[in-house]
């Protein structure tokens, strides 16, 4: 990238950037970032200055674009602490720590306490699963903010709808649940779950997959670019889907295993670190041409 080439994130209003283009940014090449869809309307007017525009999946970009819409799905860092390898013997004590049997299968969603998310879904699957599968338990991981009403009362929602069943094991930030914890809840699950109702694209999915772990994901946003159905996870519409897939993978851990491996490889050929650095490059190769 050379040093007068800026990315930026958020749209400027058109007078800033026809102040900011006469008096410092005339010369620079300017790249816009969306990480979501947004509703627009033909080619957005504040994408005029830029000479390229970089999604993250192909259905965000608006009509008008031309030929400067580049996708680069997002990508995560198999070093950091939420996505690195992890000995069994610690994930199994740190699950013990928060009360999970270890001894005894656990399903496990980790996400944040939102209607997208379908938490009271995936509680009503593992209901159908625990009819079959008496002795399994489900974790629900998510983060908490303190300033955040809406996220604290569906919070109180998904509590009260678990209904005091000691195998449905609630848990939050404010529970001293970190990167290292959520590491560990995902890599001990026999079964990860992303049973969203809409997302965009992702990247918790991306983590969970990366720990070789049989995944059950909704059929939304960015979760069936990650996952092949049947092949490297299972993709559901409905919460009886998501209770059958689960006992189907809790009653054959080979294919747990099969489709955990699957998964893992397809996250390390293309939603890794490298892969996006090399995305980012061919785009600023392009622009020099």
């Amino acid at each position: 990238m050379c040093a007068s080439s800026t990315t930026l994130s958020r749209p400027r209003s058109l007078r800033w950037w026809a102040t900011r283009l006469a008096t410092g940014y005339g010369a620079a090449t300017l790249i816009y970032r969306v990480r979501i869809k947004t509703r627009w309307r033909g080619s957005p007017p504040y994408l005029a200055p830029y000479q390229a525009a970089v999604f993250h999946m192909q259905e965000y970009v608006p009509s008008g674009v031309d030929g400067r819409a580049h996708i680069i799905p997002p990508a995560i860092d198999p070093l950091a602490p939420k996505n690195m390898a992890f000995s069994p013997e610690d994930a199994v004590y740190i699950c013990e720590q928060f009360g999970i049997d270890v001894d005894r299968p656990l399903l496990c969603q980790v996400s944040r306490f939102d209607p997208w998310k379908d938490p009271l879904g995936v509680i009503d699957a593992y209901r159908i699963v625990k009819q079959e599968i008496g002795d399994v338990q489900l974790a629900l991981v998510g983060s908490m903010a303190t300033d955040d009403p809406e996220g604290w009362d569906y919070f109180n929602a998904t509590v009260a709808h678990a209904d005091g069943d000691p195998d449905i094991h609630i848990l939050n930030n404010l529970n001293n649940v970190g990167a290292i914890e959520v590491n560990a809840f995902q890599s001990y699950s026999d079964v990860v779950i992303q049973k969203s109702t809409r997302e965009g694209f992702g990247l918790t999915v991306t983590e969970a997959i990366w720990k070789a772990k049989p995944f059950i994901g909704g059929a939304v946003g960015g979760i069936p670019l990650q996952v092949t159905d049947g092949e490297s996870g299972f993709l559901v519409s409905t919460v009886e889907d998501c209770a059958e897939r689960a006992i189907e993978v809790l009653r054959d851990p080979g294919l747990g295993k099969q489709l955990g491996r699957a998964g893992k490889e397809s996250v390390r050929q293309r939603f890794l670190m490298p892969r996006l650095l090399r995305d980012w490059l061919r785009v600023f190769e392009q622009l020099q041409a």
